[in-house]
């Protein structure tokens, strides 16, 4: 069960699962799914547009997508083409803006190096701490690379066949666990 507990008041303990995609979003839980799932027939700029599900987000459509287009300048230049003819290191990029347009409270982000070349890995991570750090976001991010994702955890979890196996409350007490030392780091 996933359940809300640092919204606002009346939607304390409320169990996600149960609610249809609409009301998640109206709360402000952005989503980028693992693999992109971007629109590859729209363009850019479409695939922009229909982030911007939340009622607060469509107020602010242009400043959300000049927000994004700071953050990703590549899609600013890419606006006009097809979603599906860009990198998959571009996609990836658009995928993140598009949940960005929603003005997210938090975001929730599976596993986003997944078929990216090393380099683009670092430079997606790289943009993640960004945005968290200078826009105070809550991430919740699922990665299997570990040292990436340790580069912007405030804490962590190590999850065994459904359950917590470790809890780390700091990126030093994930790094010095013997656990993920063994299993991750292979030391």
């Amino acid at each position: 069960m996933v359940v809300l507990s640092n919204l606002d008041a009346p939607t304390l303990g409320t169990n996600l699962l149960t609610l249809p995609a609409e009301r998640r979003a109206s709360l402000g839980i952005g989503y980028v799914p693992q693999g992109r799932e971007i629109f590859s027939q729209l363009t850019v700029e479409e695939n922009l547009d229909l982030g911007a599900y939340r009622k607060t987000a469509r107020a602010r459509i242009k400043q959300n997508l000049e927000f994004c287009y700071d953050a990703f300048p590549r899609l600013k230049e890419r606006r006009a083409q097809l979603a599906g003819s860009m990198s998959g290191g571009e996609q990836q990029m658009l995928a993140l803006a598009r949940a960005l347009m929603l003005a997210p409270r938090i975001l929730l982000i599976d596993e986003p190096s997944v078929g990216l070349a090393p380099v683009l890995v670092s430079r997606t991570i790289d943009k993640i701490k960004e945005l968290k750090d200078q826009y105070n976001l809550t991430v919740l991010m699922a990665e299997q690379n570990f040292p990436q994702a340790l580069r912007i955890a405030d804490r962590g979890y190590v999850i065994v066949h459904g359950q917590i196996a470790f809890e780390g409350r700091s990126a030093d007490e994930l790094n010095n666990n013997e656990l993920i030392r063994k299993f991750y780091l292979g030391l």
